[in-house]
């Protein structure tokens, strides 16, 4: 499986304002930070913003903020919400499909069944285990610090305890 570019930036969208709370961030300093053009963030923070993850303030002194706390932001549901537009394989497109073998082939189960058990490893990862205590990270996104202590989890296990 293969995350879209579009969900890549978007978790870099997101991370970035994790890392940032308490304050208002623009979509030009997430631009420099994440390695994104503004015009592809701008359509990325608007379909972020209907759905709920992210809160825009326009004007003058305005930018973007999480809309909810990190901690209550899971990555699987980010993952499913952006990936679900784009079929896994043809065989899971409405239109496009053209395979003869559809409705008899097993492997369109089997990748189902891959797919789903790639968003259940992520469900339990939130935002707030991804970016706090992630000295490193913070460097790169908020060198001033907007997280608590900054430590780096070891593997993934203790990663999931910080969710």
């Amino acid at each position: 499986m293969r995350v879209t570019k579009r969900t890549n930036i978007a978790v870099r969208v997101l991370m970035h304002c994790a890392a940032n709370t308490g304050r208002l961030v623009t979509k030009a300093e997430i631009a420099h930070r994440c390695n994104a053009s503004e015009n592809h963030l701008a359509q990325i923070i608007n379909q972020l913003a209907q759905l709920g993850f992210l809160a825009t303030h326009r004007g003058r002194r305005g930018g973007l903020e999480l809309a909810r706390p990190a901690s209550q932001i899971r990555i699987g549901e980010v993952f499913r919400l952006l990936e679900a537009p784009v079929p896994l394989a043809e065989c899971f497109a409405d239109v496009d499909n053209t395979c003869p073998l559809t409705d008899a082939c097993r492997l369109r189960v089997a990748l189902s069944d891959a797919a789903q058990a790639f968003y259940a490893t992520l469900d339990p990862v939130t935002l707030d285990a991804l970016v706090c205590d992630n000295a490193a990270l913070m460097d790169i996104l908020a060198p001033a610090g907007a997280c608590r202590a900054f430590r780096r989890p070891t593997d993934l296990a203790e990663l999931r305890q910080l969710s």
